[in-house]
């Protein structure tokens, strides 16, 4: 896997609010903010889903064929892209509110 260049780094840690941290703290949260954004985009998409589609989706996913994949979800969730990007919107929006309290609470006495 290639490295995530530096200034794509910079840019997500700033648009989640973390830029102010140390770089190995930005990269240990965006990878983890990574994980829960694409797991919510996925569950969101996958409860769209036909349940008797979900097995072939899964098949797709493990087998790593983007086009494919893709083909599938044009076919059987025409708005798949919309309801992923709403999903990781709200990841977001939690991110932010979690940053913002937790660093009002760490300024308590």
């Amino acid at each position: 896997m290639n490295p995530v260049p530096d200034e794509l780094i910079t840019a997500t840690a700033k648009y989640l609010g973390v830029g102010g941290l140390p770089v190995g703290q930005q990269q240990e949260l965006i990878a983890g903010f990574g994980e829960v954004a694409l797991k919510a985009a996925t569950l969101s998409v996958v409860g769209k889903l036909a349940a008797d589609k979900r097995d072939e989706f899964a098949l797709l996913a493990e087998a790593g064929d983007a086009a494919a994949l893709k083909a599938f979800l044009d076919r059987e969730v025409p708005d798949h892209e919309g309801l992923a990007k709403t999903a990781v919107d709200e990841e977001v929006k939690k991110f932010k509110a979690f940053q913002t309290a937790d660093a009002g609470a760490g300024s308590k006495p």
